[in-house]
């Protein structure tokens, strides 16, 4: 019998179950409300140069020399102030190419930089980090280096949250990355200088998705059956989306960005008292050999769904089988996603898709700053679509083909994205809902990948294959904040850009062969072949050399199903 008959006498929603859906669900909404602080911490409002108060200016010539609309100049630069300040005081008046007498061609002053400081905006924004540490003109570097900051400590996140959480435990790392999230954006309120944000900042990543992880592997170790994939296709997804909607929301009401860490930090610290609420994974201390822990755990579960444990839940022999097999094989490394040519040139397509899928999802939140209208609606709605994204996942997860739900949603999102083009300047509201739209495309194919490349690696290397995956899509989430910066050569050019990338990562995936109601492979051997088609959408056949090691079982298929949503 294995772990999932021998916990069957739990039930799959007892009081158990129930109370750790709720309170792992509710762990996910820091991470979730933290995703979007590149956003609104770094936020870049107008801005010009200063004029001195005390200046004996007219306001026609203070407007004439820092307004920002005349194309003659930039946002870090002013027309001569010494000759327009002579020129004002002799009565002539700021004029273009045509002037009169008693006027002055702009066009003809001299460029000078921002000799006084900058004035910034505050339509939207008393304070960010931007206005603040004054990140633009010859440090406007920084401020896309930033986002790079915080993604780059996602990246550091993905890598050893899984090499923690294998050593010390699942519980401890959960609340540990809660700690570091609180900590480190609390600190970010208190950051005097850029540098030391920014070294928070990456702290800030790392926590965040670690706790985002490991939340979701001790929830699909705790739940088992449909109780396990609902809490990983939709509820844990779910309210990791509310603490990305309650996000626009709060930097609304607090406008200055000192006060906007806070709330993280607020968000994290309420989240530590479940401590007392969530118990370890018993399947992660029956693999460190304490069994004795892990049968407290569950028989304090079956008291509490008001059922009766067998005496003897493990049994020492079947259970050093299970576990022993593991050791004897060895830890699989990121070298045996290349050990044979089968693999590596699953891998290397997967990987090159995973990268280009996810700069095109950041590269949308990035680009949606430079739409008309409210950046806290905005922003909102780019969150609040994935809800029914997520929903649409579930439902094609369980009954579509893995490649033909990829390339009909990513290809739709790359078309509605395509279409911005036509629609940027003339039609603010259709091009807010055509991000919508790819946005929607782009996250319903994400979350089908996802699925795919879980059940395309034997078991054997499953976890080691994900988190590659995971490490090449935070590369990409690590230049996307460039992107936006491409619109100052085009204003298309951004779009048509995340356009390309998930046009290309549709045509890498018809590549991969087809999973869907297929056998999952336990053994490398056992992996199929990659398309030599790009429109045969049926899989070749795999052979299979041991049958008995090669079964198919629904149960196994709903685990990966959940699972694979890392």
């Amino acid at each position: 019998m294995n772990y999932e008959e021998r916990v069957a006498f739990l039930g799959n929603w007892g009081p158990f179950q129930r109370r750790l859906f709720f309170v792992l669900c509710a762990s996910a909404f820091p991470s979730g409300f933290a995703v979007l602080s590149v956003i609104f911490l770094l936020a870049t409002p107008d801005h010009y140069c200063s004029i001195p108060p005390n200046t004996n200016l007219s306001l026609e010539w203070v407007q004439a020399i820092v307004n920002p609309s005349q194309q003659e100049q930039s946002s870090c630069s002013r027309y001569a102030l010494d000759l327009a300040l002579n020129a004002s005081l002799h009565g002539l008046r700021p004029g273009r190419d045509n002037a009169s007498g008693s006027e002055v061609a702009l066009e003809k002053l001299p460029l000078e930089e921002c000799r006084d400081g900058l004035s910034f905006s505050q339509q939207y924004f008393t304070s960010t980090v931007v206005t603040e540490f004054s990140l633009v003109c010859d440090d406007q570097w920084k401020q896309p280096l930033s986002s790079v900051v915080c993604f780059l400590g996602g990246l550091c996140g993905c890598f050893v949250c899984g090499q923690l959480s294998d050593r010390f435990g699942r519980k401890p790392v959960l609340f540990g990355s809660l700690t570091l999230l609180g900590v480190f954006s609390s600190g970010m309120a208190f950051a005097p200088t850029w540098p030391v944000f920014a070294v928070f900042f990456f702290m800030v990543g790392v926590g965040q998705v670690t706790a985002y992880i490991v939340a979701f592997v001790l929830g699909s170790e705790l739940l088992t059956g449909g109780t396990r994939v609902l809490f990983s296709c939709l509820g844990l997804p779910f309210c990791y989306v509310f603490g990305s909607m309650c996000f626009p929301y709060a930097a609304y009401l607090l406008p200055h960005w000192r006060h906007l860490t806070l709330t993280i930090a607020v968000s994290s610290v309420a989240c530590l008292p479940l401590w007392w609420v969530v118990p370890e994974s018993p399947r992660w201390l029956l693999s460190q050999g304490y069994t004795l822990e892990a049968e407290r755990i569950l028989r304090s579960a079956a008291s509490e769904n008001h059922v009766q444990a067998p005496a003897n839940i493990f049994c020492s022999e079947k259970l050093e089988k299970t576990f022993g097999d593991v050791d004897k094989r060895g830890s699989p490394t990121f070298w045996d996603l290349l050990k044979t040519r089968n693999i590596r040139r699953i891998s290397v397509m997967l990987w090159l898709s995973w990268f280009s899928i996810h700069v095109c999802y950041f590269g949308l939140s990035f680009n949606m700053s430079g739409l008309v209208g409210s950046p806290f609606m905005n922003y909102f709605l780019v969150s609040a679509i994935e809800l029914p994204a997520y929903l649409c996942s579930w439902l094609a997860a369980g009954r579509c083909p893995r490649r033909v739900a990829f390339m009909l949603f990513g290809s739709g999102g790359a078309v509605a994205l395509l279409l911005i083009l036509l629609t940027t300047d003339a039609h603010p509201v259709a091009t807010l809902c055509l991000v919508l739209l790819g946005k929607f495309g782009v996250l319903v194919g994400i979350s089908c990948m996802y699925v795919h490349t879980g059940e395309l690696y034997p078991t054997i290397i499953r976890n080691t294959a994900l988190s590659s995956c995971a490490m090449f899509s935070r590369v990409g989430s690590s230049l996307s904040p460039y992107l936006h910066g491409l619109a100052v050569v085009e204003p298309s050019l951004p779009w048509l850009l995340v356009a390309s990338l998930s046009l290309l990562s549709v045509l890498l995936n018809s590549f991969l062969p087809e999973t869907f109601q297929e056998p999952m492979p336990d053994t490398i051997e056992q992996m199929a072949q990659p398309q030599s088609m790009i429109f045969k959408y049926c899989s070749t056949s795999r052979q299979n050399t041991n049958s008995k090691a090669f079964t198919v079982s629904s149960d196994t298929s709903a685990v990966i199903l959940c699972t694979t949503q890392l």
